[in-house]
């Protein structure tokens, strides 16, 4: 697809899960967490490494993406101290007008009180000025505009029992995110949704995915969009799903920290979308670790266009 002046570059990175975890005080052992840590110590924390994700950063900055998409999961069992090294490494990466972000099951992980948890973020996953004009005035969704390409952050992220890691939209946001999408739709813009969980029915299972996954799909089937990115899989996955005018691509990236395969999960990959609106058509390039531990490299390019059938 040609680089035209109208294209926005979208670098979108996913569960990156910051490490080490510090912090873990009395006062927040329960026992989601205590499960949380021991995962993390035996299974997680020789696989996330921050050495391979700043490798990964390092390279998507030479690309010069005009915005970075952030789709959850930046911390491990949702600590306070957590979210402030999350909140260091956000502005390490970019400033709040170049970087979105959402959050993920592992930042709202369990209870932490009054403290201001993922609300630290609150610069990275709010409204813009032009975009202020599109949203619903609730902190979710809100909206972005990068050119003609309108980034609407969802919430599907929300305190789970031990074991459980689903996510839920909730009908508010449901019914603001309708209104959201009309209403971009009506100006023209290209929509691009970012959530953490899966969005349709079957891209999880019942103890990860949405419960109310089957309410978003006929959000978006009725409202449109013409992509929406997602994590918390920790794999490489594309699906299509119908809405009134057309069809809109479904896209889930790999962690962008894993420095190994870890069953079906591969090494740090992160997508960068070159988005052409007028064309409604987007050429995907994903970059990561073709094995493990090993150099950024170009796994895919692939031009997709929403028009075609």
């Amino acid at each position: 697809m040609p680089r035209m002046s109208q294209v926005v570059s979208i670098a979108h990175l996913t569960d990156v899960h910051l490490g080490p975890i510090d912090g873990f005080h009395a006062r927040y052992w329960n026992l989601k967490r205590g499960a949380g840590y021991i995962n993390w110590v035996r299974t997680r924390r020789d696989g996330h490494r921050r050495e391979v994700l700043d490798r990964i950063v390092a390279d998507m900055r030479a690309h010069r993406p005009d915005h970075i998409a952030v789709t959850g999961d930046l911390a491990n069992i949702g600590l306070p101290q957590e979210h402030a090294g999350a909140l260091a490494w956000l502005e390490g990466l970019g400033t709040p007008d170049r970087v979105t972000v959402v959050p993920g099951n592992h930042d709202i992980y369990s209870t932490i009180g009054r403290d201001a948890g993922t609300r630290r973020w609150a610069r990275y996953m709010t409204s813009d000025a032009e975009g202020s004009q599109y949203d619903s005035g609730d902190d979710f969704p809100f909206v972005r505009l990068a050119g003609k390409v309108a980034l609407i952050g969802v919430n599907s992220s929300v305190p789970t029992p031990v074991l459980l890691a689903y996510g839920r939209v909730g009908t508010g946001q449901l019914d603001r995110l309708d209104d959201v999408l009309r209403r971009l739709g009506d100006a023209g813009l290209f929509r691009l949704v970012l959530i953490h969980h899966p969005p349709l029915s079957g891209l999880a299972n019942a103890a990860r995915g949405l419960r109310d996954a089957k309410a978003l799909e006929a959000v978006l089937a009725r409202a449109g969009a013409e992509l929406v990115i997602h994590g918390h899989n920790h794999r490489n996955m594309f699906a299509w799903h119908r809405h009134a005018s057309g069809r809109m691509a479904i896209i889930g990236a790999p962690s962008a920290s894993q420095a190994v395969q870890h069953g079906a999960e591969p090494p740090a990959r992160y997508n960068i979308y070159r988005i052409d609106p007028a064309a409604r058509a987007f050429e995907l390039t994903g970059r990561g670790l073709a094995e493990d531990n090993g150099e950024v490299v170009e796994l895919e390019r692939q031009t997709v266009s929403l028009s075609a059938e």
